[in-house]
C-alpha cells in the first residue's frame, strides 16, 4: 500500500465480525485474510462492493496483488477497517 502504508507503520483496526453491510466500505481501508492464504494478513482499500463479493485494490497499482489478479474478495476475507497509522519515525 506504499505510499500510504510502508514497511514498519503501525496500524490500528477495527475488527469486523461480518461484513452484512460492504457498500459502507467502498473507498476504506481495510485488512483481508484470504482464504487461500491463512494467517498472512493485508492492507488493501476497498474501490467497489456487490452481491457478488468486494473489489479492493492496493494504492501501488505497479507493485500490488490484489483483485486485478484475484478477482473479487467473498466478504468473509475482510478482517477489520483501518482506524489509524502510526509513521515509522
Amino acid at each position: 500500500m506504499s505510499p500510504s502504508y510502508n514497511d514498519g507503520d503501525w496500524l490500528l483496526f477495527r475488527r469486523l465480525r461480518a461484513v452484512s453491510a460492504a457498500q459502507r466500505l467502498v473507498g476504506k481501508v481495510v485488512v483481508i485474510e484470504r482464504e487461500s492464504y491463512p494467517g498472512i494478513l493485508l492492507i488493501k482499500r476497498v474501490m467497489r462492493a456487490d452481491e457478488n463479493g468486494l473489489w479492493v485494490e492496493g494504492d501501488n497499482k505497479d507493485a500490488s496483488t490484489d483483485s486485478r489478479t484475484w478477482g473479487l474478495l467473498a466478504p468473509r476475507e475482510i478482517v477489520g477497517r483501518v482506524l489509524i497509522r502510526f509513521r515509522r519515525g
